[in-house]
């Protein structure tokens, strides 16, 4: 069985094309800037060969038209024709209260994900176009599947997820922490119980996603009890661009002070704050070490500020599963920054959590490890993680069920 798995940004269109037999990755690649000028198609398949071009892509439904074409035609093609492929996937940012799984797409489905657009106004529109994209190509015939980020964390107990605001808003607007980065949290989660050799259940896990997007998620028995981000991802610590919690009297003075719009607070908490607000230079991890290697002070303070809250998370998390077995490094930076790792490690040791300096920079670029010492009191794992898998999972569990 092959399935297409899609992630569609608003101007952007991932795909990847898995053979489920042995899940391995036949072709992936990226359609990027959609609607803009510049537009292009980049991607790789399994033998190596890679392409890219530049096509102008007026909307979705012409992009996933060269999704095809990049599939079935030229030198990376993997597939002769596109009814080789069983069933389409998509990851979708926000299911709200709505959806706590994954979901067979319907019209039911469709009108659902809009009606959450209040909740991801810049992702799940974009999904919507990415779902209809692969209708207007494919028709009603071949099935798809919707796998929501936020459904991992829909065990979470209500004293983890209530914001301590008036009821009446929660019952009013649903308004209440609702997590993301799910499906990223579920594989490593699932991956790390299996390298530890342990039953997921009876197992108190803290997998940390940290790219530009960061989440930290505390799972005990394989659910979620408790996870950084909230109603948007921009809730929990500092990430590249969000601001990450903030005591709320900061907006309104500021919001009172320079004047701000609804609008113009959103860009200034979503895009211009956490690691670029603070440091000045960049949002990358990347560009931060090269100035803190320079003796750029505010990089320095920027790095210390996002280390720091991370640290907090995971005591915190440790405090919520009343002890913890195993903590994950995932995500961009999880997996490629062993600076970051060694300086979050380096003060837990009043936990009983130590790691092995030469193991903890071997593992990066895609290797998977423990790079915790035998005497730590839980053990520590950097694991690239796969999202896309377990769509495609999903998906294939779904169609199958379908069949009998």
């Amino acid at each position: 069985m092959k399935i297409l798995v899609i992630n569609a940004g608003s101007s952007s269109l991932k795909y990847q094309l898995i053979d489920m037999d042995d899940e391995t990755v036949l072709a992936k690649g990226i359609c990027d800037r959609i609607g803009l000028d510049g537009s292009k198609i980049k991607g790789s398949n399994f033998k190596g060969v890679k392409f890219e071009k530049e096509l102008r892509m007026h909307n979705h439904t012409e992009a996933f038209l060269y999704v095809t074409r990049a599939l079935t035609q030229g030198d990376a093609a993997v597939i002769s024709d596109m009814k080789e492929i069983s069933a389409v996937g998509h990851r979708v940012v926000q299911g709200g209260a709505k959806f706590n799984k994954s979901m067979l797409v319907t019209d039911y489905v469709i009108k659902g994900i809009e009606e959450l657009s209040d909740l991801a106004p810049l992702h799940n529109p974009a999904h919507v176009q990415g779902i209809n994209a692969c209708r207007a190509v494919f028709g009603d015939e071949l099935p798809e599947v919707v796998v929501f980020d936020n459904a991992f964390h829909s065990t979470m107990p209500p004293e983890a997820y209530l914001f301590p605001i008036p009821y009446e808003y929660y019952e009013k607007y649903k308004i209440r922490r609702y997590g993301f980065h799910g499906t990223s949290h579920r594989y490593v989660s699932a991956r790390c119980a299996q390298l530890m050799g342990r039953d997921i259940v009876g197992t108190r896990l803290i997998t940390c996603h940290l790219g530009n997007g960061c989440s930290i998620t505390a799972i005990k028995d394989g659910k979620v009890i408790d996870t950084s981000m909230g109603l948007t991802p921009l809730d929990g610590f500092m990430m590249g661009t969000r601001s990450g919690s903030l005591d709320p009297s900061v907006i309104i003075y500021l919001q009172e002070k320079e004047g701000w719009t609804p609008q113009e607070t959103d860009v200034v908490l979503n895009k211009k704050s956490g690691l670029l607000g603070i440091s000045g230079i960049s949002s990358d991890d990347r560009d931060l070490e090269q100035a803190i290697a320079a003796g750029n002070e505010r990089a320095q303070m920027a790095s210390r500020l996002q280390r720091y809250q991370i640290r907090k998370f995971i005591g915190g998390y440790a405090a919520a599963l009343e002890g913890v077995d195993g903590i994950v490094f995932t995500g961009g930076i999880g997996e490629n920054s062993s600076i970051m790792r060694e300086e979050i490690c380096d003060h837990l040791g009043y936990l009983g959590i130590h790691i092995d300096h030469a193991l903890n920079n071997e593992f990066v670029h895609g290797k998977e490890g423990k790079i915790s010492t035998d005497d730590s009191s839980a053990d520590v794992y950097v694991i690239p993680t796969n999202e896309e898998l377990v769509i495609a999972r999903d998906t294939k569990e779904i169609v199958e069920s379908l069949a009998k």
